[in-house]
């Protein structure tokens, strides 16, 4: 809102007007507000939680200061969602395909999450929302999400022209500057740790000739891929939500990164000098990305050990499946299983545990088990290590990945 504001007050010649045209200024401001948002209005929403008494239903599972958390305020990621909406519908252009995509993705998630753990508080039904409607959930955003930027004229990429040799004797170096061509309406992603790293969804249809390839067939194969993206790393993160501190740190750490691919993707200069697709429009999504930033730091405020709220599935599901969606926007999907390592570390523990214990049990007749409890976080607290140590550790194995992630950027 306050974009078109100042941008009416430019016209008129209102001094310092001008610094909200830039982006970064913005993306700035959404950081700062967000944080203020989670720190002093957080405290306000955990009290408030606290006073309707909508504590967590805690599991005995055996691990040591478990039951001490019963009661914890839960539904913090209220607190998440509402520290990134205000920023960015004050500071981002509105009118902006993708940031009307996100804001789509993070109230439909919210919702679901929202539903699940009013369940689990005030039903006192410790399973909260079954599955099948969770999953209903997730799969109807993403064909919502895949259809607007399937059809979506204005999701497009700009591509490299080639490199032209100057004649030798010249003063300027070996090649020109790069020159990108028109705006291209294609399903193109990018391909890590691969030269001409450029991979087409419509390139599955391969035994079909380009044109030949039917519409509703490649628009298909894209929204099933996007179905598949947004379930699986909303659940991933679902799944990292165990313990103080975790999914909202290693979140963190993944958006820092996104809001980097964001930067150089939506910005000509660093897509010309990364030999990189340019994105029209995606820079508006930094300002997206610096108020999710921000409401999760602020968060982490609250949630660090001993937590004073928990994020709950309000939290981690909208967290997991905007990621996602920021991920595909910016045509980096591919990069999730490095970027949300940690997401994916704990989905695959749940997955070999359950897989190996069905399949033990029916080969001898008693189940039995890789990990000593599952996802991998529990595993860690069976053997004696803090809830502080797991978290401290697997931030930094984050900012690893997330740091590897951004230089693939580079290696082809």
């Amino acid at each position: 809102m306050l974009y078109y504001l100042f941008d009416y007050l430019e016209g008129i010649h209102f001094p310092g007007a001008r610094m909200f045209q830039y982006t970064s200024f913005r993306a700035g401001m959404a950081i700062l507000l967000a944080m203020f948002i989670s720190l002093f209005y957080g405290k306000r929403i955990i009290s408030y939680l606290r006073k309707e008494q909508m504590g967590e239903i805690v599991r005995d599972l055996g691990l040591k200061g478990q039951i001490e958390k019963a009661g914890t305020p839960t539904m913090g990621g209220l607190i998440i969602i509402m520290a990134t909406l205000i920023p960015t519908v004050l500071f981002a252009r509105l009118d902006n395909i993708y940031i009307i995509i996100l804001l789509v993705s993070m109230i439909w998630l919210g919702v679901i999450g929202f539903l699940d753990d009013y369940i689990k508080v005030f039903r006192k039904n410790k399973e909260g929302l079954k599955g099948k409607f969770k999953i209903l959930g997730q799969v109807g955003l993403g064909v919502v999400v895949g259809l607007m930027l399937y059809f979506s004229p204005t999701v497009t990429v700009k591509h490299q022209e080639n490199k032209v040799k100057v004649p030798a004797g010249t003063e300027q170096t070996e090649y020109k500057p790069i020159k990108f061509g028109s705006e291209e309406k294609t399903l193109e992603t990018t391909m890590p740790f691969v030269k001409g790293n450029e991979f087409s969804y419509s390139d599955i249809l391969f035994w079909m000739d380009a044109q030949d390839r039917p519409v509703w067939a490649v628009a298909s194969i894209f929204i099933f891929a996007v179905i598949f993206i947004i379930t699986a790393v909303s659940n991933g993160a679902n799944l990292t939500d165990g313990i103080d501190g975790l999914a909202a740190g290693s979140s963190a750490v993944i958006m820092a990164a996104i809001a980097v691919f964001v930067f150089v993707s939506g910005n000509l200069m660093f897509a010309d000098y990364l030999n990189i697709m340019f994105i029209p429009r995606s820079e508006e999504v930094l300002i997206f990305c610096g108020a999710f930033l921000g409401g999760l730091i602020g968060f982490i405020w609250y949630n660090t050990y001993p937590a004073q709220v928990f994020m709950g599935d309000t939290g981690s599901l909208t967290i997991g499946g905007v990621i996602a969606v920021l991920a595909i926007i910016v045509r980096k999907e591919l990069l999730l299983p490095i970027l949300c390592g940690i997401f994916f570390a704990e989905s695959l523990s749940v997955m070999l545990q359950v897989s190996y214990f069905k399949y033990t049990k029916k080969k001898f007749g008693e189940g039995r088990r890789i990990f000593l409890m599952s996802p991998l976080h529990h595993h860690y607290q069976k053997l004696g290590y803090h809830e502080s140590k797991i978290v401290v550790r697997a931030i930094i194995i984050g900012i690893i990945l997330a740091v590897i992630s951004i230089i693939t950027l580079k290696i082809r």
